[in-house]
């Protein structure tokens, strides 16, 4: 069975156990636009909160990405908001899409090329019981003999190419390791350890973003994890207060099952060989984001050096078709973030090169044509093999 694809039979099994299937959440006939933030993106956000379907995909300081409900044309065309048309029926991109499936076994061929040198990691559950599965992989030394390279994808759910990019690199190590001396170095260098995780997204609602913990005296469902990291969390401006919000940040620092499951596994990792490197895959808008998102003036200690790591990166992924990256701090490349696992890697964790790095985004955002799923993993490895040797 596929790495991913068991993934998700031992997570539905775990959900069906503590919480009902909500009904199947569609977007047919939604249209998706790019609406330019004139009168900037605090009065936007007000202003499309203001209608009753419409779904915020994507924010940045120039403009907003949103999917509006047939319902919600009208309405919004009455706001009169300058924008562009980037998908004319979300719907049919998704049915386009399809499911999300592993290309790659990963656990037969860890279990066929890297017996002694792997093993798939249950380090807790979700707040609907799903395990946190991930995958770790070494090489010469023995596990846990080495600094960790630490990998994150799918902490947003919706972002499915981040799935697809994690486990495209860690099969390149696997599939690598007796054959290429690069790839050998790199495992005799560093334990590697990978958590791509999703589920929900699969069954129910293709464009959830936040976990699926509900709050007291709300109708509202879910934090946003990656706003709700116990460092500089309290910090105003970097997330919202409203449970309704997609980054909502939660009401007390670390409170999420999905943080304090990470957070313990993150400090287990810090304690040991320490973190050389942790990357946030997320999506979508082609960012390499470096600390801080709590704020625009702080830089790290070694922020000279991560500029110049950020800037051989973005030319490596480049190298196979052109994408562009852009890199430089969370806060002032792109916009403040507090309770983000970046920060609280830097100077929590110590983590020598904490980023977050926003993949590609198709003309539906989050829904990215089957054709880009495969290239978006090799540009991002062609970066992987620039990167590691400078670590």
């Amino acid at each position: 069975m596929k790495f991913l694809e068991a993934i998700l039979t031992v997570a539905s099994l775990a959900s069906a156990a503590v919480t009902a299937v909500p009904e199947q959440v569609v977007y047919d006939g939604f249209k998706v636009f790019r609406v330019n933030a004139t009168e900037g993106l605090p009065s936007l956000k007000s202003k499309i909160a203001s209608l009753a379907q419409t779904l915020e995909l994507y924010s940045h300081p120039d403009h907003m990405d949103v999917a509006v409900a047939p319902s919600d044309f009208a309405a919004f065309e009455a706001l009169d908001l300058p924008s562009e048309i980037l998908d004319e029926d979300l719907g049919a991109s998704i049915a386009a899409e399809g499911p999300l499936v592993s290309y790659k076994s990963l656990a037969e061929t860890c279990s066929r090329l890297f017996p002694q040198n792997s093993e798939i990691l249950e380090i807790g559950a979700s707040y609907e019981g799903r395990q946190i599965t991930g995958l770790h992989l070494w090489g010469s030394g023995g596990s846990g003999s080495k600094p960790a390279i630490y990998i994150h994808g799918t902490v947003h759910a919706r972002e499915w190419i981040a799935t697809m990019v994690v486990e495209y690199f860690a099969y390149q190590l696997v599939s690598g390791y007796g054959n290429n001396a690069t790839i050998k170095g790199f495992l005799n260098s560093y334990d590697f350890y990978f958590f791509p995780r999703f589920s929900y997204t699969q069954s129910n609602d293709r464009l959830w973003r936040k976990n699926r913990m509900p709050r007291s005296s709300t109708s509202a469902r879910g934090t946003d994890i990656n706003r709700n990291w116990p460092y500089k969390w309290e910090v105003a401006g970097g997330a919202s207060t409203n449970p309704s919000a997609e980054d909502y940040k939660g009401q007390v620092a670390g409170d999420t099952p999905e943080v304090k499951v990470l957070k313990a596994f993150t400090d287990k990792l810090a304690a040991g060989k320490g973190i050389r490197l942790y990357i946030d895959f997320h999506s979508y808008g082609q960012y390499i984001l470096l600390p801080y998102g709590y704020s625009c003036s702080k830089r790290s200690g070694n922020d000279a050096k991560q500029e110049s790591l950020a800037a051989g990166l973005q030319s490596a992924i480049a190298k196979p078709y052109g994408t562009r990256f852009t890199y430089g701090p969370i806060c002032s490349t792109l916009y403040a973030a507090t309770g983000g696992s970046t920060d609280y890697m830097t100077d929590v964790a110590g983590t020598t090169y904490a980023w977050a790095v926003e993949l590609r985004g198709g003309s539906s955002g989050f829904v990215l044509p089957a054709s880009q799923i495969r290239p978006s993993g090799i540009e991002i490895w062609q970066g992987m093999q620039s990167l590691i040797p400078s670590l």
